[in-house]
């Protein structure tokens, strides 16, 4: 037993116990459901005027949702249901939620978007830049196009709207090309497959598979690949910024569960307005449910922005994010601002920040402000493109971040950015950060031949490609993780002085314990000072200098030895041998020791390994506890401890 992280019993998840010592603050339970309401479009009684019983069930799921009372199951048959779901109103309680549900064994779909045909030659637009380009056209390009139909864009044409919305403040114009920003929010699907948006006419002389919008937004124009005729596939338009939201804040106590949610029109947060809204509504359960190519936000479960009123003794947060896939969201797959309790497990979140407006500071697989008490365990966050996988930031409080499986930041600066977090504790424990290629301009690398680069004081900045990168961050604990092949250091943090909320951080009293770093590229840990703790750490295939103390100037760029001599730290850490692969797409990880990592002693707040397995005494560093016994490729898989394929 603990006794310095409190009193704790063998039959507690120990996975859900937070910095603090407290336990997560599940509320969830049985909800008591008085009333079933059916909806099945596919039904030949089907009608919005019906009682929506069984016999006689509501088409639509909007009509269901003006008709849900607290205590209400919404059972919603198999169909594709092309509409937004907006509650009129939400439960009452834990005890009286409502219910949005597929029916056992039926897929729904609900798509933002509508099916077009009618498509005829594109006329009176140049496949020429303008009268003085003399490229010469390629025979055979055919383009095509259709003129919108008002009665599919009532109240909200997304063909008329730019990405970006209001708040534009924090855009370095001058570092980012504007082109997605400024791009129509509309999309357009062939056979379910996105088109590639091009900003002028004539780019379509240059790309197959790519669509223009004119710039009233009522035409849009199409280049099939392989010059194909529309006629021969199914062509969807997007028409409808959401899926599933309130029209009003703060409804509260709804589930919504195993719903796929397709192509909504969301514009650039904030605000952050997803294809599955709370609307700042607080104790939502989403479960089970697949958000399928959302323009830019996945799902938003906080405040919205900061640019909201105040409300008094608003709730914010509660919310339980749990068992979802949330495929290719532009900008942010899971977005929240001002979340408290927050639950979010065993989700696979995958190529997120396709759109490329990492500038804007608010892409990532998982991107929330202002967290205090949440939980985020056995997600598998992958493919990235040049946003990270996760980021905290700002003012967040006693989270813990546990076994979660971070890969392929493509392009991509880090993997968990932890940002102007200061005053309380926060744990990044028994997790698994592998393959971070760098967002930086290669080119701009120079070469430092001979003894150039010997005797600089300071290395060069260009570079990146963490695993964990702090800007401004005090008292994060990071203890059991396996930090692997990233471009530039495993770990990164910075002194922010002047990002001040009450004061600029310094980069203090930051813990590195117990985790295995393997195969970064210029070095394990780079620490702003000394003003850190690293202990029980163990390394491999590492570069000369990996360990390094960046002030006082000059940096110190050292070798264990010398980082236990001068520095004090990692006097129980090691160097270890071995051959770690990771695959991908399955999921698997195969290890070969040469000489295995010793046993360290276990961190006082971490007593659980990366399988949710108690330990008890010393362990090995890293997140897998009998990882030396491991002889063959095995799942790493976390979403197998709840029970997930």
């Amino acid at each position: 037993m603990r006794t310095d992280i409190g009193t704790v019993t063998k039959e507690k998840d120990f996975t859900a116990q937070l910095p603090d010592g407290r336990m997560f603050p599940f509320w969830e339970t049985e909800s008591a459901y008085d009333r079933e309401i059916h909806v099945d479009n596919r039904h030949p009684q089907a009608s919005d005027d019906n009682c929506g019983s069984a016999l006689k069930p509501f088409k639509t799921i909007n009509a269901a949702a003006q008709a849900a009372t607290p205590g209400t199951r919404v059972l919603i048959h198999g169909g594709v249901y092309r509409e937004t779901v907006q509650p009129a109103v939400g439960g009452e309680s834990p005890e009286r939620m409502i219910s949005y549900e597929a029916c056992e064994g039926e897929e729904v779909i609900v798509k933002a978007s509508v099916e077009v045909n009618g498509f005829k030659p594109s006329e009176g637009w140049n496949l020429r830049r303008g009268p003085r380009d003399n490229t010469v056209i390629p025979d055979g390009i055919k383009v095509w196009e259709i003129e919108l139909n008002p009665d599919d864009f009532k109240g909200y044409n997304p063909f008329c709207a730019v990405n970006i919305i209001h708040d534009r403040l924090f855009i370095e114009f001058d570092k980012t090309d504007m082109t997605p920003y400024l791009n129509r929010r509309g999309m357009v699907f062939i056979d379910g497959k996105p088109m590639r948006q091009v900003p002028l006419y004539y780019q379509l002389a240059q790309n197959e598979n790519a669509y223009w919008v004119e710039a009233n937004g009522q035409k849009v124009h199409i280049r099939l690949a392989g010059d194909d005729d529309p006629r021969n596939h199914t062509v969807e338009l997007s028409s409808r910024e959401q899926c599933f939201a309130p029209k009003v804040p703060f409804l509260s106590y709804i589930r919504v569960k195993g719903l796929t949610l397709a192509h909504a029109a969301t514009g650039a947060p904030v605000p952050q307005r997803g294809s599955l809204s709370c609307y700042r509504g607080h104790h939502w359960i989403i479960e089970d449910c697949v958000i399928d190519w959302s323009n830019t936000v996945g799902i938003d479960c906080g405040n919205e922005c900061w640019h909201h009123t105040p409300i008094d003794g608003q709730i914010k947060g509660n919310t339980i994010i749990r068992r979802n896939t949330i495929r290719d969201a532009g900008v942010c797959g899971i977005a929240g601002i001002g979340s408290t309790n927050l639950l979010i497990e065993d989700n696979n979140i995958v190529g997120t920040g396709w759109q490329r407006m990492e500038l804007s500071w608010e892409a990532g697989g998982i991107k929330l402000h202002n967290a205090i008490d949440a939980l985020i365990r056995r997600n598998v966050i992958k493919k990235c493109y040049g946003c990270d996988a996760l980021w905290l930031d700002v003012g967040n409080e006693n989270c813990r971040i546990t076994s979660n499986l971070f890969l392929d930041g493509i392009d991509s600066r880090e993997h968990i950015f932890i940002e102007m977090t200061r005053d309380k504790e926060n744990l990044i424990d028994n997790n698994i950060l592998w393959n971070v290629e760098g967002r930086y301009d290669r080119n701009a690398v120079p070469a430092e031949p001979g003894s150039s680069g010997w005797y600089k004081n300071t290395e060069l900045t260009v570079k990146n490609g963490y695993g964990i990168y702090l800007e401004g961050t005090d008292r994060l604990r990071m203890v059991n993780n396996l930090i692997g092949n990233c471009q530039k250091a495993g770990f990164f943090a910075k002194v922010v002085a002047f990002r001040i909320s009450k004061r600029g951080g310094t980069s203090r009293e930051n813990k590195l314990f117990n985790n295995l770093f393997y195969n970064c590229g210029e070095a394990a840990i780079i620490l702003p000072n000394r003003h850190n703790e690293a202990e029980g750490n163990a390394y491999a295939k590492m570069p000369g200098g990996f360990l390094r103390v960046m002030y006082p100037e000059p940096e110190m760029c050292l070798d264990l030895a010398t980082w236990q001599e001068f520095c004090d730290f990692d006097l129980s850490g090691c160097m270890y041998e071995a051959d770690i692969t990771i695959n991908s797409d399955d999921l698997t990880m195969e290890v070969a020791f040469k000489s295995g990592a010793p046993k360290v002693r276990a961190d006082s707040k971490v007593n659980t390994d990366y399988f949710g397995n108690d330990v008890q005494g010393n362990r090995m560093a890293g997140p897998i506890a009998d990882l030396n016994d491991k002889k063959a490729r095995f799942s790493i898989d976390p979403r197998m401890t709840a029970g997930q394929n």
